[in-house]
């Protein structure tokens, strides 16, 4: 059994640009009902509605979703954005002495529930409104209860960590120094200072730092308010793995004291930081359901599986795979590009490049600590910067896409993409780029108005359309959700093979280049300093020794295959670093 929702998306629902498809081509308005109405929107009544779908395809503007949901949600909303609006269903639980993670796609009410729960937000129960007492009723006999109850009262304070920390040198100019000790409140700044690494930027000003340095500030701002529920939205976004695995022993301790809800899309991380995740599944910009809290592997290896055991809901059509990649055979290793051994000086830094080549039809993962001259390196390759010698000419075609992407076009998505590419409107590219990472809904989108998931997706494909030899990418993963950074693997893997284009990724988050790489390039050094880049090795070989580098092991879930990172000092973690196996893999 179930029952139905339609929502309209106000924002793409253009009635004075239409001929009222919606209610003309309507079954039951032409029997006289009112199941549609025109007024400055579509209006649809879900009790009328008969679920016909003739409106979603018919609307020209794809503004309509009618979705079928199972009867024992029916009553169970939490709030509803207006007629026709966006439903969520449940709410994650804040625990003391635990970290409670959440975990889904973007646009399924993660940053939604965080506002009902930090007081930004009143649930309105899916009506116009809902008085306090009508709240307590819906949660009566829940652990959520009492806390509505004190943040009806006002009694609860919440520190919030925001998503997009690239936001913060334009509402805060001055030192960082400045910025902390009117954040700290705990009297606490030594020693996140110490804890964060804040050593090398605490007398900076903030618009001069990187965007690790800005995450780790945006960390300790938040940790140091006295608060009653600490939220942190995607902590990991341009740390390095040490400094996120730091990170996540910081936000541990933390949670001794007070409760801490985290919205994390590394997985590994987030296994490593959390207690009980909640899942949120549903669909983007229509409805999000957030299920009751799991254990955090096997909530994490249902997501991956993309079925709910408990609930018993399938959330995704196919599992996301990690596949452990054997050197292919048959394949001619042809090598597009050798590079010389090379140097790069600025005042307080020097980047040591070892020779090496770059190959046809392969992608080449890049890992190492931030500030070891990673993207130095890249920007070499891709000639916006010369090395010391002036030794680097590729004499090939670069597409390049930077690490901060800045959002300083002031036109369509689509007429953007077409300039680049013109073929981008085939069906090859809507099939291969455009449909898996949900571009087309963006097309008529203006590129300063996206949000910075959107606009790293629309960046992604704008650097694969170009025409070029090799394809640089510098963290493609930052701001996108768990779905979205498979897709992306899958899309630049493909990509790479059946173009035959060779493609370099540098990125932190150790599951997408587990997913994407044939080979690896490791940087060591010292951050700010000295930066090695060694030559491109094998992925065993190359997590081996950036892992040794990190004193970090990986394991491998027994289910899914997917790296975990081993507890410090563990039985696993002695016996892999007594074989020299940081990388550990089931099969040899």
């Amino acid at each position: 059994m179930e029952f139905r929702i339609a929502v309209v998306d106000k924002s793409k629902c253009q009635p004075k640009k239409c001929s009222h498809e919606c209610l003309k081509y309507c079954p039951k308005v032409r029997t006289g009902d009112e199941t549609v109405v025109i007024n400055d929107k579509a209006v649809i009544s879900e009790e009328m509605c008969v679920g016909c779908g003739i409106c979603i395809k018919k609307c020209p503007f794809k503004a309509i979703s009618i979705v079928g949901l199972p009867k024992e949600l029916e009553g169970k909303e939490v709030h509803r954005y207006g007629v026709n609006g966006f439903v969520l269903y449940n709410l994650p639980i804040p625990r003391k002495g635990y970290v409670v993670g959440l975990l889904g796609p973007n646009g399924t009410g993660k940053t939604t529930a965080v506002r009902i729960l930090s007081g930004q937000l009143k649930p309105n129960l899916g009506k116009e409104d809902a008085d306090w007492d009508e709240i307590f009723d819906r949660f009566a006999g829940t652990e959520l209860l009492d806390y509505l109850k004190n943040l009806a009262d006002g009694k609860i304070k919440v520190s919030q960590k925001p998503q997009y920390i690239e936001a913060i040198p334009k509402v805060y100019k001055g030192r960082v120094k400045d910025l902390l000790e009117r954040a700290d409140e705990l009297n606490i700044l030594d020693e996140m200072i110490e804890k964060l690494n804040l050593k090398n930027c605490i007398n900076r000003n903030v618009d001069e730092l990187s965007g690790g340095e800005l995450q780790s500030i945006a960390i300790a701002a938040c940790l140091m308010r006295d608060a009653n529920f600490y939220f942190l939205d995607e902590v990991t976004s341009y740390l390095d793995i040490y400094q996120r695995i730091n990170v996540a022993k910081v936000i541990r301790e933390k949670a001794l004291e007070k409760p801490i809800l985290i919205v994390e899309h590394d997985l590994a991380i987030l296994d490593m930081l959390a207690d009980f995740v909640h899942i949120s599944y549903g669909e983007a910009g229509v409805y999000g359901v957030i299920t009751n809290a799991k254990g955090v592997r096997v909530g994490i290896n249902q997501y991956l599986r993309g079925y709910l055991a408990e609930e018993n809901i399938r959330i995704r059509d196919k599992p996301i795979e990690f596949e452990i990649f054997q050197p292919r055979e048959g394949v001619e290793e042809r090598v597009l590009v050798e590079y010389p051994s090379f140097t790069k000086t600025y005042e307080n830094f020097k980047l040591f490049v070892e020779d090496g080549e770059i190959r046809t039809a392969e992608v080449l993962g890049v890992v190492g600590p931030n500030a070891t001259g990673k993207s130095t390196f890249v920007k070499v390759l891709a000639g916006v910067i010369e090395d010391d010698e002036k030794k680097i000419d590729l004499d090939i075609k670069v597409s390049y896409k930077p690490q901060y992407i800045k959002a300083d076009v002031n036109m369509q998505v689509g007429m953007f993409l077409r300039k680049i590419n013109p073929a981008i409107d085939s069906s090859y590219y809507k099939t291969e780029f455009l449909k898996p990472l949900s571009l087309e809904d963006l097309m008529d989108r203006n590129v300063d108005e996206l949000s910075g998931g959107e606009l790293q997706r629309v960046a992604i494909i704008a650097c694969l359309l170009k025409d070029a030899d090799l394809y640089l990418l510098d963290e493609p993963s930052a701001h996108l959700d768990v779905e979205q950074r498979t897709e992306v693997a899958r899309i630049i893997r493909r990509f790479a093979l059946n173009e035959s284009k060779a493609v370099l990724v540098v990125d932190h988050d150790i599951y997408l280049i587990d997913m994407i790489s044939d080979r690896l390039m490791v940087f060591q050094g010292e951050a700010g300093k000295k930066g090695i880049a060694k030559k491109p090795m094998g992925m065993r070989k190359g997590m081996n020794l950036f892992l040794s580098n990190l004193n970090i092991t990986f394991r491998r879930d027994e289910e899914t295959k997917r790296p975990r990172v081993n507890k410090l000092d563990s039985r696993l973690d002695r016996e892999q670093k007594s074989k020299g196996e940081y990388y550990y893999y089931f099969s040899d």
